[in-house]
């Protein structure tokens, strides 16, 4: 278990990644087997792996240059223990995020679970904004593995195939085959999602 600090330090830095005036050797302690999963409108399981996760970062700022000026990120006693709300800067405009970090006993940044910070998007209510006391769909509480000291999800692993929850199915599924699984999401997904995620275009 590391400090409050040490984990909203590692949020940011998270964050400094997709940032193009940040710090380019600022990069959180990802563990090997880190996941992000971006829920709809976005591309679902969008990084998978330490070497992807920087890798797509550099390509972001690159190909989709943008900044993350408005950052509250803060840390909760239990898991996920980093959450932030953040606005990125884009050429077309602001887009706001709801992310949240789940960590390992090492302090390893594992998963990365992140909503659109929309109406009808972002699935924390009004009264309880940190999904402190409400059950929000959360996918990192349901992916064995996480619960782990190692907090690795276990590739091709019986619960791929004996999980009745089709999220963790689904999950299961693309970490064997990312890019094929993005590329199919890509494909089919709106052609303006990005607008619809970023609330500049009504869906």
């Amino acid at each position: 278990t590391q400090t409050p600090e040490y984990y909203v330090e590692q949020a940011e830095k998270y964050f400094d990644t997709l940032d193009i005036n940040a710090d380019p050797k600022s990069v959180p302690n990802y563990s090997e087997l880190v996941a992000r999963w971006e829920w709809p409108p976005w591309l679902l399981l969008t990084g998978f792996t330490k070497e992807t996760m920087i890798s797509t970062g550099e390509l972001l700022k690159k190909a989709d240059p943008s900044t993350v000026p408005k950052r509250d990120c803060r840390f909760f006693k239990t898991q996920p223990f980093a959450r932030c709300r953040v606005v990125f800067e884009y050429e077309g405009g602001p887009c706001p995020i709801y992310e949240e970090f789940v960590f390992n006993d090492a302090g390893e940044m594992t998963f990365i679970e992140a909503w659109s910070d929309l109406p009808d998007m972002v699935p924390t209510p009004d009264e309880d904004p940190w999904g402190q006391r409400s059950d929000i769909g959360r996918l990192s509480t349901r992916v064995p593995g996480l619960g782990k000291s190692d907090g690795k999800i276990e590739v091709g692993g019986s619960w791929l195939s004996d999980s009745s929850d089709k999220d963790v199915s689904e999950l299961g599924k693309r970490v064997q085959d990312q890019w094929k699984y993005w590329g199919d999401e890509l494909a089919n997904a709106p052609k303006d999602f990005f607008s619809i995620g970023c609330g500049w275009k009504s869906p």
